[in-house]
């Protein structure tokens, strides 16, 4: 079917043309013409771009009319159809012969290749070759504006000057006043095989009907023109035998039925019709008037601003059920929003649907930069998830950011239909370009969102993402792909030799604006918030301030130890000249009980403590913590810091103050705390409390019930009361954090016991018996092992029998570094399976 379109968008790889009566379709990269197909292959064959293959961009301009062939009608997967179009000449002009061409006849030509005095131009006759001279394109390249010449696959509407040859030779001209004096005769010799799309004809009335009328043109063809195609200011005024002007819409290839226009700027060749303001798209308007009703195609409406609107049957109701066709007689009113604006129909389609007038969303121009939306899962590839964020529009979710963690199994965590809450990283209508992340601690923020070079102002602290880590520093990257260098003497207090090690791809860190050249897009930037002065920089603690209460709670400071105590260390604060001293208790150096007890002794006196956190301040001394959970938690804002900001159903990070048996008392950052009855500790039957919870153990706790009275809050410490549905992410990082923390501990134990490196599960070791005692177990001693207290239990002796001072092979199943005892095992079935090499990634 041949028709005549509107370039509405225009893409690097299609067009998307409005058709009449508000249909849509688009044109692939590859249907352009056969000129600038063979260039496409050319460039992919050779891998490099060829200087005379131009983007689409670069040809065409939205309010270009085209003419159209349509290739095919697909179902996709939402249940639309996509209308999949060609404006290739070849395929247009197939019922076109040299015999039929004649002066005065108007045709689509793409430009096939440029010549010293003009352009030879496809015009899809096979045996014709049609030139189009220098002067007759010189005004129509001055008005297009997109350089001093035609280019390879430019679509032109072309006007025949001269015919040589017997139609062999043809003169073309594609000036615009030319164009637009054309007029389709019957001297053209015009049939209903050839007619094209866009002629301007002059016809007749023959009759006129509630929905369009019938005209006759050309002496003997016949064509319809329904009523989105009537001129508004002289619908009520055609009679029969009326002689009108009329644009050629539509030629099917089969009936052979014509559709035409009369709306006044399709009257002149090579017209433009008029575009809707861009304020106007989406409108929601109080008050359409209804000026007619067509019950099997839906409602024509007045707008305020006097122009007319179309809504398809479809949209005047929310189901076919609730549709009331009264609703509908003239005059009446409704609310209705602008959901789209047909080109060839010149009208605003709009909707009257509760659902979509109410919709935050219409096109990408509603979505910004740093938005927060809430989408469907359409489908997971090996790029990313496809996510759909409203009708007709979709949002790409790259793998790196698919959660804070990477997931190399992201199937398990997300199914298809899946509702996913994200925010916007990208946006670019032009392209229909969204990217999206759902990484928590992105979407979650609450720091100001980052998205041009303008706004990078020194002091700055907001969330970024690590794209790269080199021996140079971090690349960090931030919305609409601004991005900044941390230098690798700003990555934090104490130098760092490998960042790559440290800081890993897709992290999201805290980053603080140093400096900004915004016309040469660069940024800089530092992981050391509190390094610099500025607004951020509160941690100039004084003790008089100290004493006034002005340190505040979640600001990070490095710390030096002085001193090793039983219960925690005495620390002093670095870079504060009063030299203040605070405390941290062993149970807040992690979130992990044992390994803070692992840390403690590995700490010397003199060692410097990164990105420790100011807790609270109680007695002599500022608390501060360690704990990576509640670090998070504080600067993510997920906290309340009075019992008045509680409210049931928030999830909370904190650690446990006390076990007794009734319950688990937890406190908060802020001082707030709460308890966790017997009844809702666990997921299991509770016998003792103390099985299940230890003081300092960080927990996650959801609030279950407040007592403002009273002043009391009841918990939840139930993990499948406190997922926060994405358990797979938290558990991940979790993990992450507890082998970082092992591989510190396991650098600390080295300064003071070396073999702390060798002696891993797995190990083999030659061993002598030292001791065997009255329950079976035996003590052994052997230069892999000096300073270990070395035991395996009866079980794994096995049937040997062993005395003191024998020599044997054992293998090491389990070491104490907190105590100092190996536990190894003489049994033949482990010694002889094969060795693994256990490692732990940081």
């Amino acid at each position: 079917m041949l028709l005549l379109g509107c370039i509405k968008e225009v893409s690097d790889y299609e067009l998307a043309i409005s058709l009449p009566n508000g249909l849509s379709g688009f044109v692939p990269v590859t249907q352009i013409s056969d000129a600038y197909g063979k260039l496409l292959t050319k460039q992919v064959a050779q891998g490099e771009l060829l200087e005379e293959l131009n983007s689409l961009p670069d040809m065409f301009s939205p309010g270009t009319l085209v003419r159209c062939i349509v290739t095919s009608i697909e179902k996709r997967d939402d249940g639309r159809r996509s209308v999949k179009l060609s404006i290739d000449p070849q395929r247009v002009n197939k019922g076109l012969n040299s015999t039929a061409l004649a002066a005065g006849m108007l045709l689509s030509g793409s430009v096939m290749s440029v010549e010293d005095h003009g352009y030879l131009i496809d015009i899809g006759v096979t045996g014709t070759h049609a030139f189009l001279p220098h002067q007759k394109a010189k005004t129509y390249i001055k008005a297009l504006k997109k350089g001093p010449d035609l280019k390879i696959g430019q679509n032109l509407n072309c006007l025949i000057v001269e015919v040589k040859n017997e139609g062999r030779v043809v003169c073309l001209s594609v000036d615009r006043s030319e164009v637009a004096a054309s007029i389709a005769t019957e001297r053209q010799n015009w049939t209903l095989s050839n007619l094209l799309p866009g002629l301007v004809v002059k016809a007749r009335v023959q009759k006129v009907a509630p929905l369009g009328m019938k005209l006759t043109f050309l002496s003997y063809f016949t064509g319809i023109v329904d009523f989105m195609h009537m001129d508004p200011e002289k619908s009520m005024s055609y009679s029969p035998d009326q002689v009108v002007k009329a644009c050629v819409l539509s030629v099917h290839p089969t009936s052979r039925a014509v559709r035409l226009t009369l709306l006044p700027p399709f009257l002149h060749a090579g017209g433009a019709p008029r575009q809707l303001p861009g304020q106007r798209m989406g409108a929601v308007l109080e008050e359409a008037t209804v000026k007619a009703f067509y019950k099997q195609f839906g409602a024509v409406f007045e707008l305020d601003d006097g122009t007319l609107a179309f809504a398809r049957l479809k949209h005047l109701s929310k189901t076919r059920k609730s549709f009331k066709p009264g609703a509908f007689k003239e005059g009446c009113k409704h609310k209705c929003r602008i959901i789209d604006y047909s080109l060839m129909d010149e009208m605003c389609i709009v909707s009257l649907k509760h659902q979509v007038i109410e919709a935050r969303f219409l096109q990408y121009q509603d979505i910004h930069t740093g938005d927060v939306v809430q989408g469907k899962v359409l489908s997971l590839k090996p790029i990313g998830m496809q996510v759909k964020v409203a009708d007709g529009i979709r949002g790409l979710v790259p793998s790196l950011h698919l959660s804070d963690v990477i997931l190399k199994q992201p199937e398990k965590k997300y199914n298809i239909g899946d509702e996913v809450k994200c925010r916007v990283l990208e946006c670019n209508p032009e392209g229909k370009k969204l990217i999206l992340t759902l990484k928590k601690s992105l979407v979650q923020s609450k720091l100001p969102v980052l998205s041009n070079y303008e706004d990078a102002k020194p002091g700055l602290i907001t969330h970024g993402f690590v794209v790269c880590a080199r021996e140079f520093g971090c690349i960090v990257k931030f919305y609409n792909d601004v991005k900044g260098l941390v230098p690798k003497n700003e990555l934090g207090s104490e130098p760092i030799s490998c960042p790559d090690k440290v800081f890993y791809e897709g992290q999201v860190l805290k980053v603080m604006v140093l400096k900004c050249e915004p016309q040469q897009e660069r940024l800089l930037l530092s992981f050391r918030l509190s390094s610099k002065p500025g607004s951020e920089d509160k941690w100039k603690c004084t003790p008089k301030e100290k004493q006034e209460g002005k340190c505040q709670i979640g600001e990070i400071v490095d710390v030096k130890i002085c001193q090793k105590k039983d219960n925690g260390l005495e620390v002093s604060i670095l870079e504060d000249e009063d030299n203040v001293i605070a405390w941290i208790p062993t149970l807040h150096l992690s979130d992990f009980v044992a390994t803070s007890k692992l840390l403690w002794q590995g700490l010397q006196e003199g060692d410097v403590l990164p990105r420790v956190m100011y807790l609270s301040d109680k007695g002599e001394h500022i608390i501060l913590s360690r704990k990576s959970a509640v670090i998070s938690a504080v600067q993510e804002e997920q906290v309340v810091r009075s019992f008045s900001e509680i409210q049931p159903g928030m999830l909370l990070t904190g650690y446990v103050r006390n076990v007794m048996p009734f319950g688990v008392f937890v406190e908060f950052p802020f001082g707030v705390t709460g308890l966790a009855p017997k009844v809702s500790m666990s997921d299991k039957f509770v016998t003792d409390t103390k099985d299940h919870f230890v003081v300092g153990q960080t927990v996650i706790a959801k609030v279950m019930s407040i007592d403002e009275e009273k002043q009391r809050v009841l918990l939840n410490l139930k993990v499948s009361e406190c997922s926060s549905g994405d358990s797979a992410a938290e558990s991940f990082a979790l993990l992450n954090q507890y082998f970082k923390e092992l591989k510190e501990i396991k650098d600390l134990l080295k300064r003071g016991k070396p073999s702390v490196c060798e002696l891993v599960p797995g190990k083999r070791l030659h061993l002598v018996v030292q001791d065997v005692r009255e329950d079976g177990s035996a003590l052994f001693s052997g230069s892999s092992a000096t300073g270990w207290t070395v035991t395996a239990t009866r079980y794994h002796l096995g049937d040997k029998k062993i005395a003191p001072g024998e020599k044997r092979k054992a293998l090491v199943l389990h070491v104490d570094a907190l105590t100092s005892e190996v536990y190894v095992s003489l049994r033949e079935e482990l010694l002889k399976q094969r060795p693994k090499r256990v490692s732990m990634r940081s």
